[in-house]
This record gives C-alpha cells, sequence and structure tokens, in this order.
C-alpha cells in the first residue's frame, strides 16, 4: 500500500510503501476484541472489597430476647438484613488478568493497523520534531495533518518536547511505537506515524517477527 509522507506543514514530500504483512492482513474482528477485553481486564486492579458480616464492629450480643416479644428472631447487628451490616456476597479482591499468546496479540494489532489503512486513517509524517515544549507548534502541525479529528501520535523512542507539547492538547495524545495497543488505536481517529516510527512497528510485526 502506498502513501504519502507528510511534513509537519501538511505538504507531501514523499510516499513510502506500508508492509503489506502489517497493513494488508486480513481484520479479524474478533482477534481484535479478545485483544481489547484482555488489555481492559488487565488493567483493572481489583483492589474492591466489602465487609462481611464477621468484620463489621458491631456488637454481637442479642438486641432482645429470642422469644415472647412478637418479633423476628434476630441475633447480631451486623447481619446483612440490617442497614450497617456486613455484605452478604460482595465484592472480594481478585485478579482480573487474562492470558493470551504473543502471537495472537500481534495478529490483533496487525488487523487494527490494516483495519485504519483500509479507512485512510494512517498518516505518515518524515518527521515529528520541535525545537522546544510549544503546545501551539503542535497544535498547528496537527491541525495541518488531522484538521479538528483526535490523533494518536506515535513516537519511536522518548521525545520530550513532542510529548510535552501534546500534553495539553484535549483531541491528542503521544505513545511510543513499542507499546502499540488495540484500545489505543482505535480510540482515535487518525493514527500519526514519522517514519521512524514505523521502523520500530516493522520490527516487531513484520515478517521477521512471525518467526
Amino acid at each position: 500500500m502506498l502513501v504519502p509522507v507528510r511534513n509537519m506543514a501538511g505538504d507531501q514530500v514523499g510516499t513510502v510503501e506500508l508492509p503489506a504483512d502489517i497493513f494488508e492482513v486480513e481484520v479479524n474482528i474478533g482477534l481484535m476484541h479478545q485483544a481489547y477485553v484482555r488489555q481492559m481486564a488487565n488493567a483493572r486492579l481489583g483492589t474492591h472489597k466489602a465487609k462481611t458480616r464477621g468484620e463489621i464492629n458491631l456488637t454481637k450480643s442479642k438486641w432482645y430476647r429470642q422469644k415472647g416479644t412478637g418479633r423476628a428472631r434476630h441475633g447480631a447487628r451486623s447481619a446483612p438484613t440490617f442497614v450497617g451490616g456486613g455484605a452478604a456476597h460482595g465484592p472480594r479482591p481478585r485478579d482480573y488478568s487474562k492470558a493470551m499468546p504473543r502471537k495472537m496479540r500481534r495478529q490483533a494489532l496487525r488487523s487494527a493497523l490494516s483495519a485504519l489503512a483500509a479507512d485512510d486513517q494512517i498518516v505518515v509524517v518524515d518527521s515529528l520534531a520541535t525545537a522546544a515544549p510549544k503546545t501551539r507548534t503542535m497544535s498547528e502541525a496537527l491541525r495541518a495533518l488531522v484538521g479538528e479529528q483526535s490523533a494518536l501520535l506515535l513516537l519511536a523512542d522518548r521525545n520530550d518536547p513532542v510529548e510535552r507539547s501534546v500534553r495539553n492538547l484535549s483531541n491528542a495524545r503521544t505513545l511510543r511505537a513499542s507499546y502499540l495497543n488495540v484500545r489505543d488505536l482505535l480510540s482515535h481517529d487518525k493514527v500519526v506515524i514519522p517514519q521512524d516510527a514505523l521502523d520500530v512497528i516493522q520490527g516487531f510485526l513484520g515478517v521477521a517477527a512471525k518467526r
């Protein structure tokens, strides 16, 4: 797939051939969904907890005598039937993490990138660089590249000026190419990929990575 390469002003400065084994594979929606569910599940802390009746600090003595009152037979005030009592089947701390083979995770990324490429949502730029952190500079560059749409900017490596310039933009965020994931790819209208970041993606998703 041949796509134009643009500079930060939005002008075309060349073309690049996107690797077919990454950007032109058969889109597997089920696999992408599985990867997304895994990612969201692994982000859960699982620290939720409700106290049981044995953990409530209330008196355990009977409220009133067992017989003769005409009322139900109640014991401790910490019973789940009372306000302030313990939860009968409340949440307990647990691990929500899910496993997924690496080959499946990478194929899900290829499917997501292929779906974006097919919908013309991939924007390749020659480079993303600023001399100093400047939100206005990146805002103008993104407006020239993607208009008013939300954008995910992939970076080949740490780039403090660009990362700090994008930090205050509500419709854009940066991500290292080596941290590529299905959730971020599918939650933005456009994916802006510098050529050095494209090399990083090809390094772990290309033909050599399948072996």
